[in-house]
């Protein structure tokens, strides 16, 4: 089981990011929403920033448009997380220099996609 950081969180069932948080847990995940404008989402606490959350992280998913992660990266290189998952609309080629520099794997791919192909 990961600790999974879900920036960018939705209460909205319809959005990708709250489809995230449900599959995560649904394969035995953590999901960890990070959402500054919401205190639960699918049951789970929300945490208003990175910085807030207690847990050690293995995976940061991004659910974020480029215009707001400059603001969050170094935050994310704080946290430690084995790899950073840009889904489909972040891919941020800026950002991805300053992750890997810290050791942190980049990958470009949908964890719906990953969690269903067992490719996660």
């Amino acid at each position: 089981m990961e600790n999974v950081a879900v920036i960018g969180a939705s209460p909205k069932q319809e959005r990708y990011s709250n489809k995230a948080i449900r599959l995560l847990a649904q394969y035995n995940h953590n999901p960890i929403p990070i959402a500054p404008k919401h205190k639960e989402i699918e049951g789970k606490k929300v945490y208003q920033s990175l910085e807030d959350i207690p847990e050690k992280i293995d995976t940061v998913t991004m659910y974020l448009g480029q215009a707001r992660q400059e603001a969050i990266i170094n935050d994310i290189v704080k946290l430690d997380p084995k790899r950073v998952i840009f889904n489909p609309g972040t891919e941020n080629k800026a950002v991805y220099k300053q992750l890997k520099q810290a050791d942190i794997e980049v990958i470009e791919a949908c964890t719906l996609v990953l969690l269903k192909t067992n490719q996660y």
